[in-house]
């Protein structure tokens, strides 16, 4: 049975939506906000509701930031392999999301910083595992060379998806360079394809990155897929986005569950980019539909529905 092991962050959002982005030194006053569980709990959640087993092998800290956290985690029946950390908090992202649904983010990390070597080398692995990377983790000081020296002891049949994140262009290039070479996958946007590889055009970005197989989002206009059998985009569903905190990790952790249930790419990532129109829908990081959403959406697109 496959299963999709995630060694990022999972972290604690604290979500505000407001008509704009305050200038510098002014505020803003939010129409509405909450706390809500993000960073790789998103990707994680995505991949759980499309049936596939998820665990995360990432730290998480002592306190009610923690606390909360196993407990969403538990909610989405998600394993936690990890024991907690008795001597910090879980982390926590602020989040401002805009009228238009985009949003800006300010973090500071906890107990998921500090995931160590011999804290993955808990964590056993099995031959149809999908191992899911974080370009996150791999920006901070403890974890990005923890996770590259562990990646290189993965046995070579265990599926590895790497996503930079944002925070790509400040991961180490000795980091960066060996997890590159090891991934099976890249999941990224535009901006992370064009930072990896200096193209500002998504299907050259993705066909520079095809000889590990390469799938960049391109918002409303779905994905662009490029593996050895070449280069292809998939169109998007029209939606009307109200908050886009999330839609990417939607996408990733859909796709990584169409693999793992031996889809072809092309209609995996089609699946992922249905999931993303609907994550753009709802408010709040965890967003992802179920499976049966997705497949309600697909079907309403092929015209294949009940009367």
């Amino acid at each position: 049975m496959s299963r999709l092991v995630h060694v990022g962050q999972v972290i604690v959002d604290i979500v505000m939506y407001v008509p704009h982005l305050p200038e510098r030194g002014g505020d803003v006053v939010a129409a509405d906000g909450g706390t809500e569980v993000g960073g790789g709990f998103n990707v994680l959640v995505a991949a759980a509701r499309q049936g596939l087993t998820a665990a995360y092998g990432g730290m998480h800290g002592v306190g009610a930031f923690g606390d909360l956290a196993r407990k969403r985690l538990a909610q989405e029946r998600i394993d936690v392999l990890q024991p907690k950390m008795s001597t910090m908090d879980t982390g926590v992202t602020v989040a401002l999301v805009d009228a238009d649904g985009e949003r800006t983010f300010a973090t500071t990390f906890g107990a998921e910083g500090q995931l160590r070597v011999n804290d993955l080398a808990r964590i056993r692995l099995f031959p149809d595992d999908i191992v899911y990377v974080s370009g996150y983790g791999l920006a901070l000081p403890v974890n990005g060379p923890a996770v590259c020296s562990w990646l290189s002891t993965v046995d070579p049949g265990i599926a590895v998806v790497l996503d930079p994140g944002p925070l790509a262009a400040e991961i180490p290039e000795s980091v960066l360079k060996p997890v590159l070479d090891r991934a099976d996958w890249i999941s990224c946007n535009e901006r992370e394809a064009r930072l990896l590889t200096g193209e500002d055009d998504p299907a050259t970005a993705a066909s520079a990155m095809r000889r590990r197989n390469a799938i960049v989002r391109i918002g409303a206009g779905g994905c662009v897929l490029a593996t050895t059998d070449g280069v292809t985009t998939v169109p998007g569903f029209p939606a009307q986005a109200v908050d886009t905190n999330g839609a990417g990790d939607a996408h990733t952790g859909v796709f990584i569950a169409g693999l793992a249930a031996g889809l072809p790419a092309t209609e995996a990532a089609k699946r992922a980019n249905a999931a993303a129109a609907i994550a753009v829908t709802r408010r709040g990081p965890a967003s992802a539909p179920t499976i049966e959403e997705v497949q309600k959406l697909l079907s309403e697109e092929t015209g294949d529905v009940a009367s």
